[in-house]
């Protein structure tokens, strides 16, 4: 298999990109000492994020009247174990780890 040059530097390149904005804020508040607030705060950040992909994935407007939202239910099912683990664990690999287990368990019988 030939790989082109210019296709391995743009993978290089976009490799790059995507790992700066993940490590950088990690190396500039290594040293830093945290108000508990501050860490407190921080701490439910995964949880925002995953009502946020929750209600954007499950509840979507219908095309023909925008204004009214309808609920795919089979979406909503899946995301409740994940939820409920997300919330008693606080631990990002095990509430993927539901997640995807329940969405590929709900697709095999729906």
């Amino acid at each position: 298999m030939k790989v082109d040059l210019n296709v391995l530097l743009i993978i290089l390149g976009c490799a790059i990109v995507t790992f700066i904005p993940r490590i950088l804020p990690f190396v500039a508040i290594r040293k830093l000492k945290l108000p508990a607030s501050v860490v407190k705060w921080l701490a439910y950040i995964p949880v925002c994020l995953l009502t946020a992909l929750i209600v954007q994935g499950a509840i979507h407007p219908i095309e023909s009247v925008p204004a009214l939202p309808v609920i795919n239910w089979v979406y909503l099912i899946m995301t409740i174990p994940t939820l409920v683990t997300a919330l008693k664990t606080r631990s990002l690999l095990l509430t993927v780890l539901v997640g995807i287990v329940t969405a590929a368990l709900v697709r095999l019988l729906v």
